[in-house]
C-alpha cells in the first residue's frame, strides 16, 4: 500500500488502525485490503443504481464487496455479480458499463467535490461547511444542530 500513497507523507499502519476502529465502532465491516483498484466504473453503476431504486443496497454490495471482501471492482464480471446480488438487472447494468451511460453525471460530482475542496471521504457538507472523514456520531449531530437541523423526535 505504500507505493499507492507515495505522493503523500501518510503513517499508513497508523491510518489504517483508525480506519478498523472507525469501522468498529459503526459497525462495519472491513477486511485486509492488499490492492485498491479503480472504482470509477462502479460509481456509474451506483448512479444508474439510484435511478432504479437501489442505490443503497448497490453501494453496501460494492462496499462491502471492496473493503472487506477484497473485490476487484473495477471487473465488469464482479460489478455484474453486485448487480444480481441486489436484484438488478444485469442485462441493462451492461450496457451502462459499455455505453458509460452515467459517466457525465459522475464528472459532475467529481466536479462538484473539487468545487468544494473535498479531498476525502466521507466529507459531509451543509451551508459552505464540511465535516471531515468519519467522525463520532456526537460530532455530526453537533454539525447539524449548529446549521438549524433541528432533531426528529422518535415515533
Amino acid at each position: 500500500m505504500k507505493e499507492i500513497y507515495a505522493a503523500r507523507i501518510i503513517d499508513m499502519p497508523k491510518a489504517m488502525a483508525r480506519l478498523k476502529k472507525a469501522a468498529e465502532e459503526l459497525g462495519l465491516p472491513l477486511g485486509k485490503r492488499k490492492k485498491t483498484y479503480n472504482s470509477r466504473r462502479a460509481q456509474e453503476l451506483c448512479k444508474w443504481s439510484e435511478t432504479q431504486g437501489k442505490g443503497g443496497e448497490f453501494h453496501d454490495a460494492v462496499f462491502r464487496a471492496y473493503f472487506a471482501d477484497g473485490k476487484n471492482i473495477a471487473k465488469t464480471g464482479v460489478l455484474k455479480g453486485l448487480v444480481k446480488a441486489v436484484g438488478l438487472p444485469e442485462k441493462e447494468a451492461g450496457e451502462v458499463l459499455k455505453k458509460r451511460t452515467f459517466q457525465e453525471a459522475v464528472d459532475s460530482d467529481w466536479d462538484l467535490a473539487y468545487q468544494l475542496g473535498i479531498s476525502s471521504v466521507p466529507t459531509f457538507v451543509l451551508d459552505d461547511e464540511a465535516v471531515v472523514g468519519a467522525q463520532p456520531y456526537e460530532v455530526l449531530e453537533q454539525f447539524l444542530l449548529e446549521k438549524g437541523i433541528k432533531r426528529k423526535e422518535a415515533r
